[in-house]
């Protein structure tokens, strides 16, 4: 048994979609989320940029003796190679294990992936979708403004600017007639019923926080590194912007107040010596 902390990190309020359901498959177990609201998005950064972002979001998470780390940030999992820094904690991303859960639900192999410009670039679940199947027929599409749009509250099922971008995003994938849609960022789940509208019911979608909590999950039971089940778990948040506007969409999102439970940090004194050693 392991009572520290999972450590979950994300460019804002996308990867409280993997918090979500690591709640309801681990709920005896301590979750620290770090959500970098002052540099968000990070789809539009460079790959150095992003870099850089993500081994100080996971120095940070380390600082506090987390037990594993869930990088639920698409953009982050489809730039970090992991052989090549040094994390020292169990680590995963989303790419694998969304990749996994969209093969095993198509039905005619035609497969969309939606994310930031950055993850789309990048060819990430792509690549790993053809690892699995090299007959599968993959159609991308990136979707810069979503991320603004979630982190400014642009998430009722009938708004009509997120419907309209939505729109224009995703008609080449409805026309391409997949079954199978990968939320290739942990933002997006949270506009979910918009984009089921725009894409069609029949389409299935996979959720990269929910694939990516459940994968965290069975490495923690498979190590035999859970949490006591007699212990009550329990969420802290921090977030490297204002914590008010943080606070009042988390609330919303995870149905419970977390106000109490946000803290602001200075995520620039975290900065690994191995960024500057392998990316300059």
């Amino acid at each position: 048994m392991n009572n520290k902390a999972i450590g979950v990190f994300d460019s804002g309020l996308g990867g409280l979609t993997a918090v979500k359901e690591l709640l309801k498959v681990l709920p005896h177990e301590n979750i620290v989320y770090f959500g970098d609201t002052g540099r968000v998005p990070y789809g539009d950064k460079s790959q150095k940029t992003i870099l850089k972002y993500a081994l100080q979001d996971i120095e940070f998470l380390k600082s506090l003796d987390v037990k594993m780390i869930l990088a639920a940030c698409g953009t982050v999992s489809s730039t970090l190679d992991e052989s090549a820094v040094k994390i020292d904690v169990p680590f995963t991303g989303v790419v694998k294990p969304t990749a996994t859960a969209a093969a095993n639900v198509t039905r005619n192999n035609r497969i969309g992936i939606i994310g930031t410009t950055a993850t789309i670039k990048s060819g990430a679940y792509r690549r790993e979708l053809l690892k699995i199947n090299p007959h599968f027929q993959i159609f991308e599409q990136d979707c810069p403004l979503f991320v603004p749009l979630v982190e400014n509250g642009f998430i009722e099922s009938d708004n009509q600017a997120t419907l309209i971008i939505a729109e224009k995003y995703l008609a080449g994938l409805r026309n391409h007639k997949i079954d199978t849609l990968i939320f290739g960022c942990t933002h997006y789940p949270i506009i979910s019923e918009i984009i089921s509208r725009v894409i069609g019911p029949e389409v299935r979608l996979v959720d990269s926080g929910r694939e990516a909590a459940v994968f965290a999950a069975n490495i923690l039971r498979f190590s035999e590194n859970l949490a006591e089940r007699k212990t009550s778990g329990s969420c802290t948040f921090y977030v490297s912007d204002t914590v008010s506007s943080f606070s009042k969409n988390a609330e919303l999102f995870l149905q419970q107040n977390v106000t109490s439970k946000v803290k602001m940090v200075d995520i620039e004194k975290y900065s690994p010596a191995s960024f500057n050693e392998k990316f300059t």
